[in-house]
């Protein structure tokens, strides 16, 4: 017979026991999650204010700025709280959130980078057609069906995974709840609702990823049938931040959780489970501002116009 217990908690790891490094380490994870949620609020502000931003693709930019600011916010505060106050617990509610707003971010994040891959395709291989086919109902529908994937798989991960027995050891080996972590904590013999769960959002992410990749070799077989050099170049910048972005998010999440879970993790291990929580939040806006005219454009003028009212306000 399996003792099993009512948990009420679990237990986070931390990067170390030294109170002086769990310090530094609030303090840069503070700064990061700063960093990253004011990137993210000026992307949204300037995709609001400036009317030359009210295109499709930006508007698929501002809900994944909005993604990415809830996908860091998930996980990074409860990490900076737990090192400030040396403590290393999570409710079993609050697992079961965190859990849940993960899932249904990362789920969101990839259909709103699947649409903005197919905005691309249109705008490059069918731009006659670009207005009437990326309409305004057509650009809400396509967000409205990635926060419901989102949503759908949120709930299937976190009632497949909290729905299992947990007896014996609290401890989760990850900084944050996680769904291969908290399965090594489980005495269920049986784990099916998880693993369909678990194969339905695997055929989610390849059916993106398969789409993402078809919009793209058409895209770059328009754009190398483009006589001239200069053209080339103006339809490659549009879709290199996308492409980047959706490397960036891919690989970090392969990363994260298709390597195998070990009982005992490294310090390389657990810097890496966090990679995928902060670095695409943090790149994203980093990666658009760099790479996009437009929007380097509007944040020139935003801060021209701050600017100049600073300078009449105390003339």
């Amino acid at each position: 017979m399996i003792n099993q217990t009512l948990t009420m908690e679990f237990l986070l790891l931390r990067f170390t026991e030294s109170r002086v490094l769990l310090r530094v380490h609030a303090v840069l994870f503070l700064l990061i999650y700063l960093v990253a949620i004011v990137e993210n609020l000026i992307i949204i502000l300037l995709t609001i204010l400036d009317q030359r931003l009210h295109t499709p693709m930006y508007f698929f930019l501002r809900h994944l700025s909005f993604l990415d600011m809830c996908l860091i916010s998930a996980t990074v505060p409860k990490s900076i709280l737990n090192c400030i106050t040396f403590t290393n617990s999570i409710s079993f509610l609050g697992c079961v959130l965190q859990v849940f707003l993960v899932i249904l971010m990362s789920g969101s994040e990839i259909g709103i980078l699947t649409a903005m891959s197919y905005d691309r395709y249109i705008a490059i291989c069918r731009p006659l057609h670009y207005e009437a086919v990326m309409s305004k109902e057509v650009c809400v529908q396509l967000v409205l069906v990635s926060w419901l994937s989102g949503g759908v798989f949120g709930i299937l991960y976190s009632a497949g995974t909290f729905s299992l027995n947990f007896c014996g050891s609290t401890k989760i080996h990850q900084l944050f709840c996680d769904v291969p972590a908290l399965l090594k904590l489980t005495c269920s013999v049986k784990h099916a609702t998880i693993n369909v769960s678990v194969a339905i959002g695997v055929c989610y992410g390849f059916l993106c990823l398969v789409c993402i990749v078809v919009s793209y070799v058409y895209i770059f077989s328009t754009v190398l049938k483009i006589p001239t050099r200069q053209k080339q170049c103006k339809a490659f910048s549009t879709c290199l931040p996308h492409l980047i972005v959706v490397s960036t998010f891919l690989l970090t999440g392969a990363i994260a959780y298709l390597k195998p879970t070990s009982d005992e993790p490294s310090l390389p291990d657990l810097l890496m489970s966090m990679f995928y929580a902060v670095v695409p939040p943090t790149l994203n806006p980093v990666i658009y501002c760099l790479k996009s005219k437009d929007i380097k454009s509007a944040l020139c003028k935003i801060l021209w116009k701050f600017t100049n009212w600073n300078i009449k306000k105390y003339v």
